[in-house]
């Protein structure tokens, strides 16, 4: 299957997101995990708590900024799958957190990520 440049770009996000969050110290557990609830982007760990986040990557303003595209309806799909991620990994009830990583990437030019903590 021949990735799209839009598919390329998302995976680079994420890869980079991915190496941002272990190097805050977190450990990821699985990336694009899905069931019929929807898709969980990366799913880590930080001490006790699970960390669920959604990756959006843009590769500049023409489709708005990446967090603009994480709304309440999201939000909570989002919370539902990662409640579906814990009974599927045979985890007992642990506090879980949703964060949004924005990554900007124009063509040619270096990332800029950003890390919302608790969207």
């Amino acid at each position: 299957m021949v990735e799209t440049r839009q598919q390329e770009l998302g995976r680079q996000g994420e890869d980079l997101a991915c190496t941002y969050l272990e190097g805050q110290g977190l450990v990821v557990l699985s990336r694009n995990w899905t069931c019929r609830d929807g898709e969980l982007d990366v799913v880590a760990v930080e001490g006790d708590r699970l960390v669920v986040c959604e990756v959006k990557t843009r590769s500049g303003p023409v489709w708005g900024r990446p967090d603009e595209a994480v709304d309440q309806r999201k939000l909570s799909r989002l919370r539902r799958t990662a409640l579906r991620w814990l009974a599927k990994h045979g985890v007992g009830w642990c506090p879980v957190r949703v964060d949004l990583i924005s990554v900007t990437w124009p063509p040619g030019g270096s990332p800029h990520l950003q890390h919302l903590r608790g969207a």
